[in-house]
């Protein structure tokens, strides 16, 4: 079983409201994840790689902080903890 099945199982086994950074972690069984989009990420190492590649300096580039975050929220979890999420909690 793979660690983020281990951690989500024992949240949820004790009852531990937990916050994951990964995606994998609330699929996995935790509460909730939040944290920059890796797929924002890896285009924005694609375009670093581009600029790279037509001949900037890697120390020349700016330093890039991400601009897209996700939040996933597993309702099975959060009913069996007894939490509920009202609808416009999830609004995009």
């Amino acid at each position: 079983m793979p660690k983020s099945a281990q951690l989500g199982v024992l949240t949820v086994r004790h009852a531990i409201p937990a916050i994951f950074p990964l995606p994998e972690f609330a699929a996995a069984g935790g509460l909730m994840s939040y944290g920059a989009s890796r797929s924002d990420a890896w285009q924005q190492a694609g375009i670093y790689v581009g600029r790279i590649l037509k001949g900037e300096k890697p120390a020349d580039l700016p330093v890039m902080q991400p601009t897209k975050f996700e939040l996933v929220i597993n309702l099975k979890t959060a009913k069996a903890l007894g939490l509920e999420f009202r609808r416009p909690c999830f609004a995009s």
